[in-house]
């Protein structure tokens, strides 16, 4: 795992994007030998003026003002072990934040920032955080309900990362699967993190059938939009596997 930040230490991001109403995302890179590694934060916008943050990423100035006008945050998941590089700087920086992670991820995430719980404590009916099955319960997931759409946003469980920049990038993405022609489950994900192919396959078939779903967020990768099709294919490819 990657060295925790202890300082705000802003590695490179693009700009702050909308994805749909109170829903803001932003990519950054993580430097590697011979290229950068893509990574997401999504923030999601909750009742009385609060917000969610996924899988935080530390930014400039700016985009965190960007970040601020869409309400206080309040909450911040770390959605599994792996993405709590920059979870303490974010507590520093906002103190009365409320750490939210995985049960299966607490022993690890709790090495980098304390944690408050392990469900769903937002109380937003429009909101959901979820612990994915058949991961040992170790990855989270959020699901997001807007009057036109339905946003999925996952983490290391589903990869989309079609144009990884530099050699370095490349490799590491069709090495370990991080969907590189196409969407999937990262080869790596499968063998380290899914302890029961057919209850992750139930979940991705669960998410298919969300109402009015419109687009998946993955930490790694492009959003990916009507994603209902890809998700019955994913759920059988990791069934079949």
């Amino acid at each position: 795992m990657p060295k925790i930040n202890t300082e705000w230490k802003v590695l490179p991001h693009g700009p702050v994007k909308t994805v749909d109403d109170r829903i803001l995302t932003v990519e950054g890179d993580i430097p590697m030998p011979l290229g950068k590694f893509p990574r997401r934060m999504t923030v999601v916008g909750l009742g009385r003026n609060r917000s969610v943050i996924f899988s935080a990423i530390a930014l400039k100035e700016a985009a965190m003002k960007r970040i601020e006008q869409l309400g206080k945050p309040t909450f911040l998941i770390v959605p599994n072990g792996h993405h709590r590089l920059d979870a303490s700087i974010w507590k520093q920086r906002y103190p009365k934040l409320k750490i939210i992670c995985p049960p299966g991820a607490r022993k690890s995430v709790a090495e980098a920032v304390p944690v408050d719980s392990t469900d769903d404590i937002m109380n937003d009916k429009a909101v959901s955080f979820v612990t994915v099955d058949g991961t040992g319960r170790a990855e989270g997931a959020l699901i997001v309900r807007r009057k036109a759409a339905t946003t999925l946003i996952v983490n290391d469980v589903i990869a989309n990362v079609r144009h990884p920049p530099g050699i370095g990038a490349k490799i590491m993405a069709r090495l370990f699967g991080f969907g590189v022609k196409r969407p999937q489950v990262p080869r790596v994900v499968k063998r380290v993190m899914v302890e029961n192919r057919r209850a992750l396959a139930a979940q991705f078939r669960e998410w298919a059938h969300l109402e009015d779903l419109r687009r998946l967020v993955p930490s790694h990768g492009e959003i990916i939009d009507r994603p209902t099709a890809l998700l019955e294919r994913l759920a059988s490819e990791v069934g079949d596997s």
